[in-house]
């Protein structure tokens, strides 16, 4: 298949939207699983230093982004619920007052049973926070504990039932494939979080990332391929079966309750990403740009203090890389994205990358319709293989 080249960088006639995520990166503890860029509690929790730090971060960023209106907030880690609320509310208050958030933006902050407490639920919403993402993994104690998490099942149920009596949208994060699980406790998870109400749950496959304990020695009992493959299986029809969409590949929500902020990241939007680690994508007339912070709290913290520049290493996405990075995204979506976003937010053309579209439908794995980019059912179930025709 030839690569795709171009003899200048392609342009935007339009930015597209634009999001904030802002990273927190302190846990109780870490997880075996995790490989985010997430540090466990030590000598406390350097709280003001923090915020501070974020809005430097974001204040030495706005050349980049002047004028530009901000559609989602996505507070990330780590666990931000660790943070008390008031420092929240000065976070988003400070943001408020550098960007142009608008009135109707979703604010989503990630929370831990772990560290629920009603009164700090509310402050957070009165901080403005509009979504609560409930990290649960699992509401049975014996799997919680094989993955190393602080809460047990009845404190996951409490703290979601004060997030809905709070929030119009909350999301419930649950895992599967877990070390000894059989198929009716994968479907015991589900049902339950179905039961209580949450218009959003996030449904992931356990996998073994490199570079953390269970990457280095997992736990025995893992579902086998085939097993993992049924679990997986009767949790998808189990959701659908309950009125939840599959919108992403591993998202499902009620009609109208999707993630704006994520759906941004899967249509190739824009977003700033400011805190330890926090990764970035922004575009420009004549380029799209990649960021990313440095890495280590300590670091960032002194970066922010000293020299805020030279926490952040910047790199421009190479022409010829556009479309597998566009479709990266955009493939995630089960009902795909109309062809016409592939200029709007690359500058490319569908007949630039006509040989890959024409490889990826004769393959069986993108749907014929030429007005979108949409994964077949086995795209959907081989969209590594699918990505491979755009590399």
């Amino acid at each position: 298949m030839p690569p795709i080249s171009f003899a200048t960088a392609p342009t935007l006639t339009s930015l597209p939207p634009l999001s904030l995520y802002i990273h927190i990166p302190w846990c109780l503890k870490k997880c075996p699983y995790c490989d985010f860029n997430s540090h466990s509690l030590k000598n406390g929790l350097p709280e003001n230093a923090y915020i501070d730090a974020l809005l430097t971060d974001l204040q030495t960023e706005l050349p980049n982004i002047w004028g530009r209106p901000v559609e989602t907030v996505f507070i990330g880690g780590g666990t931000p619920s660790l943070f008390q609320a008031q420092s929240i509310d000065r976070l988003l208050s400070g943001i408020r007052s550098l960007l142009r958030l608008q009135p109707d933006a979703e604010i989503t902050l990630e929370a831990n049973p772990g560290t629920f407490e009603i009164e700090k639920f509310q402050g957070f919403k009165d901080a403005g926070i509009t979504r609560l993402s409930v990290g649960v993994q699992s509401f049975d104690d014996t799997m919680l504990q094989r993955l190393g998490r602080v809460h047990n099942g009845k404190e996951a149920l409490a703290a979601i039932d004060t997030a809905l009596k709070l929030f119009d949208k909350v999301n419930i994060d649950l895992m599967y494939a877990l070390p000894q699980q059989t198929l009716d406790g994968a479907l015991n998870d589900v049902q339950t979080a179905i039961a209580t109400g949450a218009s959003h749950i996030s449904a992931y496959h356990l996998t073994m990332e490199p570079n953390t304990p269970f990457g280095h020695t997992p736990p025995k009992g893992l579902p086998d391929d085939e097993a993992a493959l049924d679990i997986e299986d009767a949790v998808h029809q189990t959701l659908a079966q309950a009125g939840f969409i599959h919108y992403e590949t591993s998202a499902f929500a009620q009609a109208g309750k999707q993630c704006r902020h994520n759906l941004n990241y899967w249509q190739f939007g824009d977003y700033l990403g400011i805190g330890a680690g926090a990764h970035g994508k922004i575009s420009y007339p004549d380029r799209i740009e990649r960021t990313v912070r440095r890495r280590h709290p300590n670091d960032y913290l002194a970066a922010m203090q000293n020299q805020p520049q030279e926490a952040v290493e910047r790199k421009n996405i190479a022409a010829e890389d556009l479309a597998f990075e566009f479709m990266m995204n955009a493939l995630r979506l089960h009902d795909g994205v109309p062809a016409a976003l592939l200029p709007q937010r690359t500058g490319l053309s569908a007949a630039s990358i006509l040989p890959q579209l024409e490889t990826a439908r004769r393959k069986g794995l993108l749907e014929t319709d030429p007005t979108v980019f949409r994964p077949t059912e086995q795209g959907k179930l081989f969209l590594n293989d699918l990505l491979q025709c755009f590399l």
